[in-house]
């Protein structure tokens, strides 16, 4: 009986290594079913320093003039007399020195005419012209250039590699015991060095040319404008997919649509909206917070990155992209600041520690529009500005919310031009036509004109047609 149970046994395990076998070769090593939600990395930490002194560092006069020509004079017994010029690299009659301030008629010709010169009053070479070679990027620190010591696929990565710096002497005298053994250990864990990105992107910030008006063309709307609205109504604003429009429309109203014709009327109008949406003049405070929300397009994974006024309730920024990455954070944050009339002084941002957004305040100071970001990390208050600031990023965890209740009776968007048709459409309705409670019933953008009208087909009409007006208004004669 002992043997045959052993029989059994070893028969089962011989059974289930075959089983497993073909299961592997039927389905592959690769059976996992997909996630639900992008798979949720850590940030890694990221600071930014301030930016450094690009081109030639600036010169200070270091030495007096007239005392080296009297020093001259007490040492040899005579005066230092001025160059008599014969040749043809002459140099100009309004140059000074930048060291002492001599005149001209003390220069030597340095380098054969390519623009360098000798004092002979201090022995100092100087270009009276920036030289017309790569701009150098100095340590606004120990004024040491700074070298390239890596390429990122949007910015080029420069480091000041000085052990004499101030910045680097202040991080580490900064450093705790602890932290100062690990550092002996594994010193790649710490920056302490002074670091500077510079871009590749070639964008403009608060450029008009960044945006391109459409033409008006709704000739392939084949349906009357109230059954238009009627559309528009049940599709977006109560996130019903484009198939239960089609069948609501026939079964409630009797007129029979495809559900393609709801998508390609989508898509037609969303170009139209998206100028007035973005153009229109609303009436903002200063308190902004912004996130990224991911749907599925094609069964891939894109982002979309939401600006959004926390006390009016307006939506100024709907980027959709395939890429979670730094110019998507910066195109989000230019359309934001596009929408403000002036800069405030204390303008500040607040976000998720994605470190895109840090790098995006980057970009903008190099082209003099600065700003405060502060970064909510994590779900619990573990430091004060989270704790401070923490509302403010629960208010934008809510609009996600808000969205993804539309947007998951849709399972996905079949395609990238109707993902950005439903979201600009999506975000019409958010800011003209949709009461929130926190503003007394009221829409968070007010049009008198919209308000007086009775039903929501209507609205959605009337938005069309100034939306129209909008465009023609702004198109050259």
């Amino acid at each position: 009986m002992h043997q045959l149970v052993t029989f059994l046994f070893t028969f089962i395990q011989l059974q289930t290594q075959i089983i497993e076998l073909l299961f592997l070769m039927l389905v592959g090593k690769n059976f996992t079913p997909k996630a639900d939600t992008p798979i949720d990395k850590k940030y890694h930490k990221l600071t930014v320093d301030p930016l450094p002194i690009l081109g030639p560092l600036p010169i200070t006069k270091i030495y007096d003039y007239d005392k080296l020509l009297m020093d001259f004079k007490l040492k040899h017994n005579k005066e230092l007399k001025p160059i008599k010029y014969r040749g043809k690299n002459i140099p100009p009659a309004h140059l000074t020195c930048p060291y002492c301030g001599a005149p001209h008629g003390y220069f030597y010709d340095n380098n054969g005419g390519k623009g360098q010169y000798l004092c002979k009053v201090c022995n100092s070479t100087f270009f009276p012209f920036n030289p017309s070679k790569d701009t150098v990027i100095h340590c606004p620190f120990c004024h040491c250039a700074l070298e390239k010591i890596k390429e990122r696929k949007d910015f080029d990565v420069f480091k000041c590699t000085s052990m004499n710096c101030s910045f680097y002497k202040k991080n580490i005298r900064l450093m705790s015991p602890d932290q100062k053994k690990l550092f002996a250990k594994e010193p790649y864990r710490f920056k302490h060095h002074y670091i500077y990105r510079k871009f590749h992107f070639d964008f403009v910030p608060l450029s008009k040319e960044n945006s391109v008006l459409p033409k008006v063309d709704l000739s392939s709307i084949k349906v009357s404008h109230h059954v238009l609205g009627l559309i528009l109504t049940y599709h977006i604003n109560y996130g019903i997919p484009s198939r239960k429009t089609a069948a609501l429309m026939y079964d409630v109203h009797g007129v029979k649509i495809s559900h393609q014709s709801i998508l390609n009327y989508t898509r037609a109008i969303a170009p139209i909206v998206k100028p007035f949406v973005d153009g229109f003049e609303y009436d903002l405070s200063d308190s902004f917070c912004g996130d990224e929300t991911y749907i599925k397009v094609n069964g891939r994974w894109h982002y979309i990155f939401f600006f959004f006024d926390a006390v009016k309730k307006i939506i100024l920024s709907y980027n959709v992209s395939k890429h979670r990455d730094t110019l998507n954070a910066i195109k989000a944050i230019d359309s934001l600041l596009s929408k403000l009339n002036t800069l405030p002084d204390n303008l500040n941002l607040i976000t998720d520690g994605n470190p895109i957004y840090l790098l995006a305040q980057q970009f903008f100071a190099q082209h003099n529009i600065n700003f405060d970001v502060t970064q909510v990390i994590g779900l619990s208050n573990e430091d004060p500005v989270s704790k401070e600031f923490r509302p403010l990023k629960q208010i934008i965890e809510r609009l996600n919310r808000t969205f993804k209740g539309n947007y998951k009776a849709t399972t996905g968007y079949g395609s990238e031009p109707g993902s950005v048709a439903n979201v600009t459409l999506f975000v019409a309705y958010f800011n003209f036509l949709r009461p929130h409670s926190k503003l007394d019933g009221n829409v968070p953008a007010v049009i008198p004109k919209l308000n007086s009208l009775e039903h929501m087909p209507a609205k959605w009409l009337t938005l069309i047609k100034m939306s129209e007006e909008y465009i023609k208004s702004k198109q050259p004669a």
